[in-house]
């Protein structure tokens, strides 16, 4: 065996225990329990998640069935929440699922890729939980959980990280007062070069430079009340955002947030129906990347280290050049 199969053959194994650990630590945090997922839905359900609002699906139709357009999901965010319902779930209750998208349209470098590998998590929450102290809460926890499975990479022979546990909590309107000069990807930088790990908090909206500080899609997060984990790449020097997640929209949200959006069609769609007629449980969830987890704990320098996937040739070129190994 060459050293080059050898380091392969020892990275996938420590991908193997960070996945299994991480899961289970995470479905203990937040009682959560695993289920089975879609990898597509049909066009008509409203129920694939349409992200910043300007990505383009992967299209297909299926044989035999005919007047049927079926999407490979970019994210389950909204099929979750009608699966909670559907499922039976109770009050601080949930579930957890793999989930893999194609988004053919996301920009591919060192941690983007067109293959999008995360643990889609959601729970069902109360009118009362819908507050910042809550989301707060969950946060940390799965903080906690990230720093629990860093710990138990030593039992594999992995070097073991300083994951800090204390997250820094601030808004993205704090965040541009505090940088008012900086872009929206430099004040992440920053924040995060300074405590470690950050959750920037309420994206979606606009900022009073009116500008917003990232796109989000208005009919899943409550803008208000979602935002993004950053831990910091000590090997890159990067801030890594390794999950999206929030409070989900009840109806006064989701009005408002269509209509700032200028998508009010999408009311009629089948799951906003649902959600405006309260047929839907208030939720909160969010996703967690797999291949971002475990290039931040692993420390690889590209994320082709730790999934398959398709890159530029002259990307293989140069990572071959620095010793990176892409799968």
């Amino acid at each position: 065996m060459t050293q080059r199969q050898k380091t392969v053959r020892e990275t996938e194994r420590a991908i193997k225990f960070i996945k299994e650990t991480f899961a289970a630590k995470l479905a203990q945090a937040l009682n959560l329990e695993r289920i089975s997922a879609p990898l597509f839905v049909t066009s008509a359900s409203g129920l694939n998640d349409n992200l910043s609002g300007v990505e383009r699906v992967v299209r297909f139709d299926i044989k035999n069935i005919d007047g049927i357009s079926a999407e490979v999901v970019q994210s389950l965010a909204k099929w979750k929440r009608w699966a909670l319902g559907k499922y039976g779930f109770e009050a601080h209750e949930g579930l957890y699922t793999d989930m893999n998208a194609i988004r053919r349209d996301d920009d591919v470098d060192f941690y983007h890729s067109v293959y999008v590998d995360q643990w889609d998590w959601e729970q069902v929450i109360t009118a009362k939980d819908r507050n910042v102290e809550y989301l707060k809460d969950t946060v940390r926890k799965i903080v906690a959980a990230v720093a629990d499975t860093n710990d138990e990479l030593e039992k594999i022979g992995q070097k073991h990280l300083e994951v800090n546990r204390d997250v820094h909590f601030i808004t993205t309107q704090e965040l541009e007062d505090l940088y008012p000069d900086k872009t929206a990807k430099e004040r992440e930088h920053l924040i995060t070069q300074k405590y470690k790990s950050v959750f920037i908090m309420q994206i979606g909206d606009v900022l009073k430079s009116g500008k917003k500080h990232d796109g989000r899609a208005p009919d899943y997060d409550d803008w208000t009340l979602n935002g993004d984990i950053f831990v910091w790449h000590e090997g890159l020097e990067f801030a890594l955002e390794i999950s999206s997640m929030g409070i989900r929209v009840d109806k006064p949200a989701l009005l408002s947030q269509l209509a700032k959006a200028q998508c009010e069609d999408r009311k009629y769609l089948p799951f906003h129906k649902a959600l405006l007629n309260d047929e839907l449980p208030l939720t909160m969830g969010g996703g967690i990347g797999q291949s971002r987890l475990c290039m931040y704990l692993l420390q690889k320098r590209h994320v082709g280290e730790v999934q398959a996937s398709i890159w530029p040739q002259q990307m293989r070129d140069d990572c071959e050049k620095e010793g990176i190994i892409l799968l």
